[in-house]
């Protein structure tokens, strides 16, 4: 691909956005009934291609059982409210309910709590005794902190995850962390991102990490390009890292490392679109806030909003469409994509002839 010259001393490359591409149907089509939506990562199956993202908005211990019930991947945030205090329904009721200029002031002073272990503990143990496939989300800067409690109270999947994870982290002040040596001394499986190029995505597949998150996350509610004036057009990022998963492939001898797309997905066409990209999953955020039984009450807002010094994301409302379960497989009321997310994948698959989603990577598709 050739480079556009922005001006004499900069060019650039190209990239497209999930609003920019489209699916192509083939010549064959199939029934929505004959295709299969099983995801596998390491020894861990999953009815669905979904994780539900690690926002205190979309997910609490009941949601996240419940979402792993309805068979995805419900990610707890570790360094979220559930984690700070015994009782945040009241806190999260008071979020809900806060003017907009006074937001993030309150939000940064409710997030002032810290961490504590026992709860980190107590949470795992709440969602494990559910009979559930357990996963909690920590940053790079708090894992070393809290790695033990959460792989001593059983987690299953552990996953890493911040606004870019790099596996060479530079810093003077404090020693990082060896992303390396962390996940090869874990019994656990790991997921970690966000990455947006082949290099940094090739990097990180060399960790040893069983996924890699592509984008910063946070989606609709994140305000990173305005503050920091970093951004990833989705579908080229996916469709990079996928380039490096097959590169990683040979390098290792068979070594698969799994793609999850995690931002930009708002529409049940964002995820098909991910998967034709590359994608083996999708982390989703922003369609889950909708739910009637989400615990942010119809908002939606992720880590970077309540920084204590820098919020690079904002607390965003949006109108409840139905249930948690409505969302993923419907009935759909609206013709907006926001509901049935499930059954649209389906039937995209179903439309181009495809009957899992491996097969759907390859399907072919255009710049609008």
């Amino acid at each position: 691909m050739s480079d556009i010259e922005i001006g004499r001393a900069k060019r650039a490359r190209r990239a497209y956005s999930f609003d920019d591409i489209a699916i192509v149907p083939s010549r064959r089509t199939r029934d929505p009934e004959e295709v299969s939506t099983h995801w596998q990562i390491d020894a861990y199956r999953f009815d669905l291609p979904v994780l539900a993202a690690p926002m205190d908005s979309v997910m609490s211990p009941e949601t996240a059982i419940a979402f792993g019930r309805f068979g995805g991947l419900g990610v707890l945030n570790l360094e979220g409210l559930w984690t700070r205090y015994d009782d945040p329904t009241p806190l999260l009721e008071e979020v809900s309910g806060l003017e907009g200029a006074d937001a993030t002031r309150r939000m940064q002073e409710i997030y002032a709590e810290p961490v504590k272990a026992e709860l980190i503990t107590e949470r795992l143990h709440q969602i494990r005794a559910a009979g559930v496939t357990v996963a909690g989300s920590l940053s790079p800067q708090r894992t070393k902190e809290f790695a033990k409690a959460v792989v001593d109270a059983g987690v299953d999947m552990f996953v890493i995850r911040g606004t870019t994870v790099s596996a060479e982290h530079v810093s003077s002040q404090a020693e990082p962390l060896n992303l390396k040596e962390f996940i090869y001394e874990l019994d656990v499986p790991v997921i970690v991102g966000g990455c947006a190029t082949h290099q940094a995505a090739l990097h990180l597949m060399r960790t040893g990490a069983a996924g890699v998150l592509v984008g910063f996350g946070g989606g609709a509610a994140h305000t990173t390009r305005t503050v920091l004036g970093v951004a990833v057009p989705m579908a080229s990022a996916v469709a990079d890292v996928a380039a490096a998963r097959r590169d990683y492939l040979d390098e290792s001898g068979g070594r698969y490392v799994h793609v999850i797309a995690d931002g930009s997905i708002g529409k049940s066409g964002d995820v098909a679109k991910a998967i034709a990209c590359g994608a083996d999953a999708v982390m989703v955020g922003s369609p889950f806030a909708r739910a009637t039984d989400a615990p942010g009450h119809g908002f939606h807002w992720g880590t970077e909003a309540h920084h204590a010094e820098l919020p690079r994301g904002q607390r965003v409302k949006f109108e409840t469409v139905g249930t948690l379960e409505e969302i993923l497989f419907g009935p759909s009321r609206v013709a907006d994509g926001t509901m049935n997310l499930i059954g649209a994948l389906r039937r995209s698959m179903a439309t181009t002839g495809y009957t899992d989603v491996k097969e759907f990577q390859r399907v072919e598709v255009v710049v609008e």
